[in-house]
């Protein structure tokens, strides 16, 4: 189950760097909103596979299910509950305004990790096939 796979890795290192130029240089009403938060799913996905043998449908669906509950804690107002509401990358990284399209991106960014690995995997989807 435990596993290191260099491919998974280097892509949440990308992944991870486009985040952190998207968080800290891109203010706009598409990429920022939108791209950022579908990508942070894939990078989660990346980062789990890299470590973790398990199956795509596995892994997604925990990603999913840990980014609505990020989601959730900001409509819980969580930052400032924390007392991080003056931490810039608190704000960034944990957020600080619920939005229902956030979950939608969310679920499209899951979407695309589907295609591709579908399209781009020799295993299952639904089992890890033993080496």
């Amino acid at each position: 189950m435990i596993t290191f796979d260099k491919k998974y890795l280097g892509l949440a290192i990308f992944i991870f760097l486009i985040e952190v130029v998207i968080a800290f240089f891109i203010h706009d009403h598409l990429i920022r909103p939108y791209i950022g938060d579908a990508l942070v799913v894939v990078l989660l996905y990346c980062l789990i596979k890299s470590l973790l043998k398990l199956n795509v449908l596995i892994v997604v669906l925990f990603v999913l299910i840990f980014s609505f509950a990020v989601e959730f804690m900001q409509y819980m107002n969580i930052v400032a509950k924390l007392g991080l509401q003056n931490s810039k990358i608190a704000r960034t990284v944990i957020g600080t305004s619920f939005s229902w399209i956030d979950l939608l991106t969310y679920i499209a960014g899951a979407a695309i990790v589907i295609i591709v690995e579908k399209f781009y995997s020799r295993d299952n989807l639904f089992y890890e096939k033993d080496d």
